[in-house]
C-alpha cells in the first residue's frame, strides 16, 4: 500500500481530530468555561471525524484478514458516524450529559484505540513510522 491522496486526506483528518480532541474536551472543563472555544473547536473536530470516517470507507486493505478489502478496523466507521449523529442530536435537544458521554467515548474509541491499532507494525502507518522513518523494526 502506498501513500495515496485518499490515505493522506484520511491521515490528516485523523491526526487533526486526535490533536483537537483534548482541547475540545478541555474548553468546557474547570472553573473558567469557554463555550465559544468549545463550539468552534467542536465543529472542527466533528468535521475532521466525519472526513476521517467517510474517507476510511474507500481505503481497502487486502494484506490483512479482510472481507472484500474491509478489515476489522472498518467496523469503527458506522460506530463513528452513529456516535456523531447521536451527539449532535443530543446537543440539539440540550441533553448535555448524553452529548458529553458520546463525544468522550467517540474520542477514546475512534481516536485513541483505532489510532493505537493503526500504529501496529503490520499496518501501513505503523510500518511507515517504525520501520521506514525510525528504522526500529
Amino acid at each position: 500500500m502506498q501513500l495515496t491522496p485518499l490515505i493522506a486526506v484520511h491521515m490528516t483528518a485523523a491526526i487533526g481530530a486526535v490533536v483537537i480532541g483534548p482541547f475540545v474536551l478541555w474548553a468546557r472543563m474547570g472553573s473558567t468555561q469557554r463555550p465559544w472555544l468549545h463550539r468552534a473547536m467542536g465543529y472542527a473536530y466533528t468535521t475532521l471525524m466525519l472526513l476521517a470516517a467517510v474517507s476510511a470507507c474507500f481505503i481497502l486493505d487486502f494484506n490483512l484478514p479482510n472481507l472484500h478489502g474491509f478489515t476489522l478496523i472498518h467496523l469503527l466507521i458506522p460506530v463513528t458516524l452513529t456516535s456523531l449523529w447521536v451527539a449532535i442530536r443530543a446537543i440539539a435537544r440540550k441533553d448535555v450529559v448524553t452529548h458529553r458521554i458520546t463525544m468522550q467515548s467517540l474520542y477514546v474509541s475512534a481516536c485513541l484505540i483505532a489510532g493505537g491499532f493503526t500504529l501496529l507494525p503490520s499496518r501501513y502507518l505503523g510500518n511507515l513510522i517504525w520501520h521506514e522513518w525510525l528504522g526500529w523494526l
